[in-house]
């Protein structure tokens, strides 16, 4: 019986395509990052190896940002070629008399320009030029503008997430802040007289807490910083109630690295200790607990006070600022918009049963890190 063995990986069909989608891969993080002389500088030899062009410009409106190959004495004259086809809006094929060239044996002769678009507006342009024009180089192309398109569209969304990150993350700094600085300093200065030790120590914690809570660099933080700062918080308010609020935590080590949005447990702790503390004369417990649920950490704030309408609970959730809750449709916002929404608040409660909220994240995601 003869072996058969594989002699080959594919038909040339297959590896054409595996190099294809390779090369692509290959232009693909720069363009994530945006149309940029530094991003097109990265991406231009690998869209010039999937066009297969003596040579091969990214420009933005005005001018050129990369070249890549032969001819690159031709570049003061591409700004002429992406002005003709901005103006244009589509494709446009350029022959010798637009590249005038006096170099012997120059492989610059024609060129096809086509437009980058990004939310249908024009960003830049694709230039393949050749020695001479073919039936497909247009095509082609037209092709590969169109899945550079793509990419810079979805950077552009990519900016567009992050910006809205930082504003949410910005409205619910102001949303938390006036609230809780007053009643911390004012409790601070309640021990100004009778226990100057007790009040420098809350005031070094008043001082670390809104240091993390304004802090201005990164969208995500590890589980453990959040929960320091939660920490920080609580010292605060029971200098504040005395020892009508009780705490208790039940954190898995495992857990303390995970990733999680910035500000994402605070608020709840603080919504805890409003609506189970505020406004009645008997004490309260605050319960907090993380644990490790194969690949998600799983976070739960519970109090036992007078709880609240569910209807209310879900008005909230869905961004109705008339709700008394300090950024509970925010943190449910910025779950779902990071990780899918599978991942929103789970909020149990009901009049006279207190509040259950539950955060699930899991331990690792796509551009999710500390």
């Amino acid at each position: 019986m003869r072996m058969w063995r594989r002699t080959h990986l594919g038909t040339e069909a297959d590896r054409a395509t595996f190099r294809t989608l390779h090369t692509a891969a290959l232009a693909s993080p720069a363009l994530r990052e945006g149309l940029t002389r530094a991003s097109a500088e990265r991406a231009v030899r690998h869209l010039r190896d999937l066009l297969g062009t003596p040579a091969l410009a990214v420009t933005d409106t005005a001018d050129c940002l990369a070249w890549d190959g032969e001819g690159d004495h031709h570049q003061h004259q591409v700004s002429a070629l992406v002005s003709t086809t901005v103006e244009k809006g589509r494709t446009q094929s350029f022959s010798r008399g637009d590249l005038s060239c006096a170099v012997p044996g120059c492989p610059v002769r024609i060129a096809v320009v086509s437009p980058l678009v990004v939310e249908e507006r024009i960003v830049g342009t694709l230039a393949a030029f050749a020695a001479y024009p073919t039936a497909g180089l247009a095509l082609a192309a037209d092709e590969t503008a169109r899945w550079v398109s793509g990419q810079l569209e979805l950077a552009e969304l990519d900016l567009s997430r992050t910006r809205l990150m930082e504003a949410e993350v910005l409205a619910l700094r102001a949303q938390i802040s006036p609230h809780f600085i007053y009643n911390s300093l004012n409790a601070i200065a309640s021990f100004v007289r009778t226990d100057p030790d007790r009040a420098r120590s809350l005031l070094l914690e008043f001082a670390d807490f809104t240091r993390y809570s304004f802090r201005r660099h990164g969208e995500f933080t590890t589980l453990a910083d959040e929960l320091r700062s939660v920490e920080r918080y609580l010292i605060l308010e029971q200098a504040r109630f005395g020892d009508r609020l009780s705490v208790k935590l039940s954190i898995a080590p495992e857990v303390l690295p995970v990733a999680v949005p910035f500000l994402c447990i605070q608020p709840l702790v603080e919504n805890a200790v409003r609506h189970g503390l505020e406004g009645g004369a008997g004490a309260g417990t605050i319960t907090i607990q993380a644990h490790d649920r194969g690949g998600d950490c799983v976070i739960e704030v519970e109090d036992d006070g007078a709880g609240d309408d569910p209807e209310k609970v879900r008005r909230a959730l869905a961004g109705d600022t008339s709700i008394d809750s300090v950024g509970l449709g925010n943190v449910d916002g910025r779950l779902r918009t990071t990780y899918g929404d599978q991942y929103g608040l789970v909020v149990e409660t009901a009049p006279g049963a207190g509040t259950k909220v539950t955060v699930r994240v899991p331990k690792f995601a796509p551009g999710v890190s500390a």
